[in-house]
């Protein structure tokens, strides 16, 4: 019946220090990291290391519910799968035990509030892309070719030359040259591979 923790910080730039000293005091005899990892990444070496080292009657302890995951999806099915291993779950922070019943009700809803806040967050980001676009901005990326270049770069290409040539004279890749071309309303006939 051994306590495992698991600790993760999203940027290069914050400390683990915190988190360790929770989990220690918690009792972990093993602790697995993710250092600058975003928590909705679902590929994580630290994360799938503690999930393996875990046994039936172990517990995966957590400093706060959000270290293990941001989606609803992704706390819940690691969670469920912890659970039909015989594996139980802690959060420190959030008193969040699913060992009972009580513990299981609570990791629902606040995982359910984590996914709500980032639903808020994605519909604030559209709604402020929309009202940027009404305001003549073109949010993105700014294309790596100009108009007069797509237009320059469509008449060599008229004139026989390579697509291969005139993207290595643009120093862009040969798709590139097929989007410019393609961004001025014409299909690019021209061959890019």
């Amino acid at each position: 019946m051994a306590r495992i923790g698991y600790a993760r910080v999203s940027t290069v730039d914050q400390h683990l220090d915190l988190q360790r000293d929770a989990l220690r005091a918690a009792g972990c005899i093993l602790i697995f990291e993710d250092h600058g990892v975003s928590g909705g990444d679902r590929r994580r070496i630290g994360l799938e290391k503690a999930l393996k080292a875990l046994g039936k009657g172990d517990t995966l302890i957590v400093w706060r519910i959000d270290r293990l995951g941001r989606s609803l999806s992704h706390l819940v099915a690691v969670v469920e799968r912890l659970l039909r291993r015989g594996v139980g779950f802690k959060s420190l922070t959030e008193s969040i035990d699913t060992s009972t019943a009580a513990g299981k009700l609570i990791f629902h809803i606040l995982a359910s509030m984590a996914e709500f806040e980032k639903s808020l967050i994605r519909e604030r980001t559209i709604a402020g892309l929309e009202a940027a676009r009404a305001r003549g901005k073109q949010p993105g990326r700014r294309p790596a070719l100009t108009n007069a270049q797509c237009l320059e770069i469509r008449e060599a290409l008229d004139a026989g030359a390579a697509v291969r040539d005139v993207a290595s004279q643009y120093n862009v890749h040969p798709r590139t040259v097929a989007r410019g071309v393609e961004r001025l309303g014409q299909v690019c006939r021209y061959p890019t591979g």
